[in-house]
């Protein structure tokens, strides 16, 4: 049983369960004409929102009085999509970001006003599986409110969905992206080779990329001493150790960062197997 704490909207209430946590429910006219202390009858409650943020629960309160209901409806459910087709939980956050980012381009797609996406390609290579959520939103968007978003929008969502995988802000995702395009160029730069997009070495070199990124992002640094083996990877692999120095050099200049020497260890690794380097 829920009563309400606080009546945010005519559609959305902030209410607090029986096990004391607060929670945000949404339905149509749940809160009309309600005050403080009613009870929610269980049948107008649509969608029950348990943000475990108090940030983000806070910052969600204040956009859903702004945002039209059906806008906030149809971008949890591409949320709930996410969610089960990756197979995990995304950042409590992408409820405010995704929410408030397709609402503003259905606005400016009613104004004849569309954003050009400069990182599709990248976002398309980059993040398949993000990108084929993002096209099914954009589907979802056209069936459910009859307006028809671009494939730039799709790159957008794409975008805002590894950026709630990562729990990162948009700008660190937008500058990690173009950190994986230009080491993509350097390594294809130093083989002498074109990748093979679809092998599982290159999706993994990828997914390692995102996670330097974000470690980078984060002012974090992968650890290890076991010397002996770093010392046989360089030993070993002297050529694609050579190519993740350029790399470093690159991140260094761009990012003022270091890379630990571990993190030199698996870079290398990678590249062994994403160049099919044979030396």
């Amino acid at each position: 049983m829920y009563r309400i704490a606080r009546v945010i909207g005519n559609n959305f209430v902030c209410s607090v369960g029986e096990d004391g946590q607060e929670v945000i429910l949404r339905g149509l006219g749940i809160g009309f004409r309600k005050k403080k202390g009613d009870i929610v009858p269980p049948a107008t409650i649509e969608k029950v929102y348990a943000l475990r943020d108090e940030r983000a629960k806070s910052k969600l309160m204040e956009l859903v009085k702004d945002v039209p209901t059906e806008h906030v409806a149809v971008c949890t459910e591409i949320i709930e999509c996410a969610q089960q087709r990756l197979g995990k939980k995304l950042s409590e956050n992408i409820y405010i970001t995704l929410t408030d980012h397709i609402s503003f381009a259905i606005e400016r797609k009613a104004k004849g006003l569309e954003y050009k996406n400069g990182l599709l390609w990248e976002i398309k290579n980059f993040y398949p599986n993000e990108f084929s959520i993002g096209q099914h939103a954009i589907e979802m968007v056209h069936d459910r409110l009859d307006v028809q978003l671009s494939e730039d929008e799709a790159g957008f969502v794409a975008l805002h969905i590894v950026n709630a995988e990562l729990d990162t802000d948009m700008s660190d995702m937008v500058k990690i992206t173009e950190m994986i395009q230009v080491i993509l160029k350097t390594v294809r730069n130093y083989y002498g080779i074109t990748l093979n997009e679809n092998s599982l070495d290159y999706g993994r070199f990828i997914t390692h990329l995102k996670f330097l990124g974000q470690r980078i992002a984060r002012r974090e640094t992968m650890e290890g001493d076991d010397e002996q083996f770093q010392r046989m990877i360089r030993d070993r692999y002297p050529r694609d150790y050579i190519c993740a120095q350029r790399i470093r050099t690159y991140l260094e200049k761009q990012f003022h960062c270091n890379l630990s020497e571990e993190e030199m260890v698996f870079l290398t690794v990678h590249l062994r197997r994403v160049s099919g380097s044979k030396e």
